[in-house]
């Protein structure tokens, strides 16, 4: 019994010495990817959305590449996505509310 803790005890700082450095990578892109935006951001927020509206009105989306709407496509879908797996954990059933 003690060998099998031993070993079991070696497998997992192995596994930490191991996993270091991409938890470490994780760790710094979360910090920046994940933080809420600050008051300094909300001017740019702001132009990009003026962006958006202004080129909805002038039809600026058909002059997207195939790429750049392929991309924009995945991003609205990743969006949704996510809206529906929080709608999802909120109610806590995948169909319908618990009444």
């Amino acid at each position: 019994m003690a060998g099998a803790a031993t070993k079991g005890s070696s497998l997992v700082n192995r596994l930490l010495v191991q996993a270091r450095p991409q938890l470490d990578t994780f760790l710094r892109y979360a910090k920046v990817e994940l933080t809420p935006p600050t008051p300094g951001d909300i001017p740019a927020i702001r132009q990009g959305l003026g962006r958006l509206i202004t080129g909805a009105r002038t039809g600026a989306y058909k002059n997207l590449t195939v790429r750049e709407a392929w991309l924009n496509t995945l991003v609205t879908m990743e969006v949704c996505f996510w809206f529906y797996i929080g709608e999802c954990i909120g109610k806590r059933h995948i169909v319908g509310y618990d009444v």
